[in-house]
């Protein structure tokens, strides 16, 4: 077997070990018997490459020139988040940029690519290879990318159309300016993640979103303080199809947002507006309002519901002190999903005192069935 030098580990053998017993399924000779591990069929060594790890694929990808094509052809999905392995790769030389920039002209089929890091060395240059190499990624995570530039984005743009993810959570370099240049070409965006990204996340920014990625489903704003309501108000009207929007920390937002996202999101099923302190009961109310409950409503709120139902399912209003028990109430009656019982906290109210006196319906069931009993 051609093998390269430094290529042996426990990881490798452990993989041939696995192409033994899948060979021996097949029928074949396996190597020990005279066989040849390049006349693994591509079918088999992709089935076995993933039951392995993502360092053990690139790893297996220098044995031959056969498991390299095959690999580089058919592998579609790579993470990269493993940092501390990265030393016994003598090709990277301890640096995520370089082994990008090697990986990517090889693996041009990629569909999911995770690059995030706990120690920033990802460069424009690296995501400027992916974009040239890889056009069929679709998902993409770069998130805590500290050195990254707009010229990043403004190659992703151009070379991956096709993004239906993209996560760039603390990446505070890039601009608002960059983020809509995004949009504008990766029409296809179903799920962003901008937490952190104080100046990407702006007004002016979501309104580009709103008129770019009307399928966008999830977006995560969390700490983004330099949203306000005209931005949230364009997503509600651009993107109906929102399923989880995070405004929390965006300490600019008022009801008028909340009431824009209940009236125009009949499919949001998750919203944090954690430390959103300029919220009141105009909102919640029109949350609740947002439900329309069929003439049985009031029974089905008391009694546990078998399957959860549609609707809203996690609220965290943590640290919204304006809100008073009525107006939240009437959002946990509306929405059998959201809860306050142990171990199903979907409601969240901490730091909310004033709110202790809420409860959903499996308190209320539970108490009813208890005095039945107890009669």
């Amino acid at each position: 077997m051609a093998m390269q030098e430094g290529l042996r580990s426990e990881d490798l053998d452990s993989c041939f070990k696995k192409l033994m017993v899948f060979g021996a399924a097949y029928g074949g000779g396996g190597a020990g018997e005279g066989g040849n591990w390049k006349d693994i069929p591509m079918e088999l060594l992709l089935r076995i490459l993933t039951l392995v790890d993502d360092k053990t694929v690139i790893r297996v990808s220098g044995v031959c020139s056969g498991w390299r094509e095959a690999i580089c052809l058919g592998l579609t999905r790579l993470c990269l988040s493993w940092y501390a392995l990265l030393p016994l790769l003598i090709m990277c030389k301890n640096n995520m940029n370089d082994l990008v920039l090697t990986l990517a002209p090889k693996f041009t089929r990629l569909q999911t690519l995770i690059l995030r890091q706990d120690k920033p060395q990802l460069e424009d240059s690296a995501v400027e290879a992916v974009a040239n190499f890889c056009h069929d990624l679709r998902e993409l995570d770069l998130s805590k990318s500290f050195k990254l530039t707009d010229q990043s984005l403004y190659a992703l743009a151009h070379g991956c159309p096709n993004l239906t993810k993209l996560n760039i959570s603390g990446c505070t370099a890039f601009s608002d300016d960059a983020v809509a240049y995004l949009t504008s070409f990766c029409k296809k965006l179903k799920s962003l993640n901008l937490c952190g990204c104080v100046r990407a996340a702006t007004d002016r920014a979501l309104q580009a979103i709103a008129y770019n990625c009307s399928e966008l489903q999830t977006l995560n704003l969390g700490w983004c303080e330099n949203v306000g309501d005209l931005g949230v108000t364009s997503l509600a009207y651009g993107c109906p199809n929102l399923r989880a929007l995070d405004l929390c920390g965006c300490v600019l937002i008022t009801d008028e947002s909340v009431i824009a996202l209940a009236n125009r999101c009949p499919h949001l099923r998750s919203l944090g507006l954690y430390y959103c302190q300029n919220i009141t009961d105009r909102a919640m109310y029109s949350l609740a309002q947002s439900r329309v409950r069929n003439k049985h409503g009031v029974w089905q709120s008391i009694k546990p519901p078998r399957y959860e139902d549609d609707g809203l399912m996690n609220l965290n209003i943590s640290q919204c002190t304006a809100l008073t028990p009525p107006a939240v109430q009437a959002v946990c009656d509306s929405f059998p999903s959201l809860h306050t019982c142990p171990g199903r906290h979907s409601l969240i109210i901490s730091g909310c005192l004033n709110l202790t006196s809420v409860h959903c319906a499996c308190s209320v069931y539970s108490h009813r069935s208890a005095s039945t009993t107890a009669h």
